[in-house]
């Protein structure tokens, strides 16, 4: 008991919070030998969270229904006009939660692996507290700066107009994203299925066609945008604080306590959170500052372009599906320093979400012209933009595994490394775009995210010191190799739409094979 009470004290002269604690006694972490048999426990629970993440996110792709009317009922013009305001609020959206919605689910999982509920409602008040302040302060901010300031921008004037507009979501957005990290810092995952998976969608639709059955037609998409950020926005509040009814006001400590040491563990975050906003955003707000000033980008090639991004996007949600129950769980193991659970773990999530990538960038990469084809005629010239920007989304969603590592345990490197990233895709844009239009904004965003994943790889590989998961992720990569060659056959051998629907069916069929395959010996050993 001595030693404990000594490596405790250790602990509070640190600034540190010590292990969990047993009647007294630390817990130790168990032999590293034993990581993979741990894992495999914790195998069931990050099933069981990826399983709901994954409903909540097919189900937020319903949003995608709300692009496909924009794009069909307004046009590709309507649609590069929204695109690009809902682009640059989303970067002011960092600012406004200034990365509270990543800190505050470590802070919520820490706090309720030593069982303090009070301490979690506490930390769940402050954070809505925050965000609902900062995110009305910079929307205030924003559309003053607009009215007063925005002539001087690059930017059309209706567009101007609209980003003023679309502004006002910035509260909805950030009360979602904050509470819906608390259900998930308390590993409650079915949550986001009803506030963005099922509220959002069918509100932003509905919003959407009231306004034109009205006869609004100018600022549509933006007033249903707003509505649906808000309708999402509360329905996530209401579903948060009911994880905390049982608590008493008299058990629950001053949520001034816990901002201070929040607003400081998020502010490295919120720098890098923004960083990487702005790359993910930067190839549809700088094509509108090129607007007739680059070759062949135009409104209409904008909101093309748009479409091929929010096709593309739906890989980044992907890590959606594994992320949110990831994140909880690996901060508990390292934590209490049980770092090889913590790497095996990533190793087998990485090789989940490869199976899953794969295929899916595959068919957009061979098949992009008759995907597009849903939103009209005029969209199918983003095929080859399709390929490139999903090869990139996907590269995306793979290394923000290692983001989530290493944001746990030292989310300074994260911000390092997306400052990194994000003046290569600041550079790599201004250079690509002047020169070759879109198809140079394409090229523009895949470059920061190949360099993005070095790093993160590099950071894992030497400070953490974590194995290579190459044994892992070698299976679906030689799979996805040895279909990809009868796939590429038709589709040079084939010309049009039948070509590109052959080559998607040949590899989806072989790469098939090669997953039961794959899963069948796994099995078997």
């Amino acid at each position: 008991m001595t030693d404990n009470a000594e490596i405790a004290q250790a602990y509070d002269l640190l600034g540190e919070k010590p292990m969990s604690t047993i009647e007294g006694t630390l817990d130790i972490p168990p032999p590293a030998a034993d990581a993979p048999a741990r894992v495999d426990e914790t195998g069931v629970e990050l099933k069981r969270g990826a399983f709901l993440n994954t409903i909540a996110m097919l189900a937020s792709n319903l949003r995608g229904v709300f692009i496909f009317l924009v794009a069909r009922l307004l046009g590709p013009a309507a649609l590069g006009t929204f695109s690009v305001a809902w682009a640059n609020t989303d970067l002011a959206s960092k600012i406004a939660v200034f990365g509270l919605d990543n800190a505050i689910t470590t802070f919520i999982a820490r706090s309720q692996a030593t069982g303090n509920l009070a301490r979690s409602r506490a930390l769940f008040r402050a954070a809505v507290v925050l965000v609902l302040t900062q995110s009305t302060l910079v929307a205030a901010i924003g559309i003053t700066a607009l009215q007063m300031f925005g002539d001087r921008l690059q930017f059309p004037r209706e567009m101007l107009s609209a980003l003023a507009f679309v502004l006002c979501a910035l509260p909805g957005i950030a009360l979602y994203r904050v509470c819906t990290s608390i259900s998930r810092g308390m590993k409650v995952m079915k949550h986001d299925i009803y506030s963005r998976g099922m509220t959002e969608p069918a509100m932003t639709t509905l919003a959407l066609l009231i306004a034109l059955g009205f006869g609004f037609t100018r600022f549509a998409p933006e007033v249903a945008a707003v509505s649906g950020t808000a309708a999402s926005g509360i329905v996530a509040l209401i579903f948060a604080s009911r994880l905390f009814s049982g608590v008493t006001a008299r058990d629950t400590v001053s949520i001034w306590t816990e901002a201070k040491p929040l607003l400081a563990y998020a502010a490295p975050i919120s720098v890098y959170q923004m960083f990487n906003a702005f790359i993910l955003r930067l190839d549809v707000i700088m094509l509108g500052w090129f607007i007739g000033r680059a070759p062949g980008v135009t409104l209409a090639t904008v909101g093309v372009y748009s479409a091929v991004v929010g096709l593309a996007g739906g890989l980044r949600k992907v890590n959606q599906a594994f992320n949110p129950i990831f994140a909880p769980v690996v901060a508990g193991m390292t934590a209490t320093g049980d770092q090889q659970r913590a790497a095996a773990t990533y190793a087998r999530l990485a090789e989940w979400m490869l199976w899953i990538l794969l295929p899916l960038v595959a068919v957009m990469t061979l098949s992009g012209s008759v995907i597009l084809l849903i939103y009209g005629p005029a969209f199918m010239q983003g095929g080859a933009w399709l390929g490139i920007v999903g090869i990139a989304c996907a590269t995306n969603a793979f290394v923000s595994l290692g983001e989530t590592v290493i944001m746990v345990q030292r989310p300074h490197l994260n911000l390092l490394n997306s400052s990194v990233t994000c003046a290569i895709a600041f550079g790599a844009n201004l250079w690509l775009i002047p020169r070759f239009g879109v198809t140079g904004a394409a090229f523009g965003i895949l470059l920061p995210y190949i360099i993005q994943g070095i790093l993160r790889y590099g950071v894992l590989r030497v400070v953490f010191r974590w194995r290579n998961p190459w044994s892992n992720i070698r299976p679906p990569i030689l799979t996805a190799i040895v279909a990809v060659i009868p796939a590429l056959m038709c589709r040079l051998f084939l010309d049009g739409i039948a070509g590109q629907v052959m080559a998607g069916l040949v590899f989806l069929a072989i790469f098939g094979v090669g997953w039961l395959h794959h899963r069948r010996s796994t099995k078997l050993s």
